[in-house]
């Protein structure tokens, strides 16, 4: 029998931050009348699919997006009224047993590719997959020592860094590679600028350039990360890095075209990939005052936490308008409606 809906007593969803996340991912929940007289504890469902509560009261809840969730609005049960529905997307799995390390690459055509990227030193079965347009997830590379950091050029060829060999290896389409660069140091993030230029964070502290004629320049320093550095260019041809340090309170920088380094934004936890949307907007694989996920930071340094999730660690946006997340093991698709920055390099 459907329950009768009080209206005094129907419990009322003002607003759940974030609207967006991944299984696993913390969602707050305010209004009122979330509970029961204020004792029992209510139900909240992703869809048909409850969730796990972390804290409750009548006016806030914290709850987690259940494992394999495949999406439905949010509704708060308090055991005599429902709420109204709130809208919240969720992330869908493209493929899983995987160890990506930083942003997935797509390519022109839409497919999208990661890394099984193993512990360091460690040759994994598969380095690098494929995930077509059909979703289907393919082999792409093998033997190919602990791939990290992956970008496009402009002529459709695929680079990638090995942290272990300090080495940029290019990939052709059908999958035969070559090394592009050598003597890198622990190579991690790399990214191309307009003129075709390549980019790559050691994160020991360097950031190198590698001109199309292939000689190397030491561009800037930074900071030694104790993880990786992930790069990507924003408007104006500026280079924004991160690279997670022991602080909990890190920097994104911002470089010049000359190679001076300034701080753009400072406050995330361990902030990892990051890509931009067509107005501008940053979005880096971080925490925010605790929050995990997904923030975006605009020109003007504001900082909003908008996708929630545990182990993100890299970004990216298709052509039509979703993201794509790296976690620890899998990838996701969020079907967020967000027009990614379009040039024609990529950024990892």
């Amino acid at each position: 029998m459907e329950k009768q809906q009080s209206p005094e007593r129907k419990p009322v969803i003002a607003e759940v931050s974030p609207r967006a996340g991944i299984s696993g991912g913390e969602v707050w929940i305010k209004g009122t009348g979330l509970t029961e007289n204020g004792r029992i504890r209510p139900k909240v469902r992703f869809g048909d699919q409850t969730a796990g509560l972390t804290m409750t009261s009548s006016t806030r809840l914290v709850v987690r997006v259940p494992e394999r969730v495949v999406g439905g609005d949010v509704t708060v049960d308090t055991g005599s009224a429902v709420s109204s529905p709130e809208r919240f997307t969720v992330g869908l799995t493209l493929a899983e047993n995987l160890h990506p390390v930083a942003n997935p690459a797509v390519d022109a055509a839409g497919n999208i590719f990661t890394t099984l990227s193993g512990s360091r030193g460690q040759k994994t079965p598969v380095s690098v997959y494929k995930i077509e347009q059909n979703r289907a997830v393919r082999s792409f590379l093998t033997d190919l020592m602990n791939p990290t950091g992956l970008a496009f050029d402009h002529d459709g060829l695929l680079y990638i860094s090995s942290r272990s060999e300090g080495t940029i290896y290019q990939i052709t389409p059908d999958g035969r590679r070559s090394i592009y660069a050598e003597g890198m140091g622990i190579a991690t993030g790399i990214a191309f600028d307009k003129e075709g230029d390549l980019y790559v964070g050691d994160r020991s502290g360097t950031i190198f350039k590698i001109n199309r004629d292939r000689k190397i320049f030491v561009f800037a320093t930074l900071e030694p990360s104790v993880a990786a550095y992930h790069l990507a260019f924003g408007p104006g041809g500026i280079l924004y890095v991160t690279g997670p340090t022991t602080s909990s309170f890190d920097h994104v920088y911002r470089i010049s075209p000359s190679g001076e380094v300034s701080s753009f934004f400072q406050g995330l936890g361990r902030p990892q990939g990051l890509a931009f949307d067509v107005d501008g907007n940053m979005y880096v694989a971080a925490s925010l005052e605790g929050r995990r996920g997904v923030v975006r930071l605009t020109p003007g340094g504001g900082a909003e936490w908008i996708v929630s999730g545990p182990g993100i660690v890299g970004v990216a946006f298709t052509a039509h308008r979703s993201m794509i997340l790296a976690c620890g093991t899998a990838l996701y698709e969020l079907l967020i409606n967000i027009e990614g920055m379009r040039l024609p390099f990529g950024a990892g």
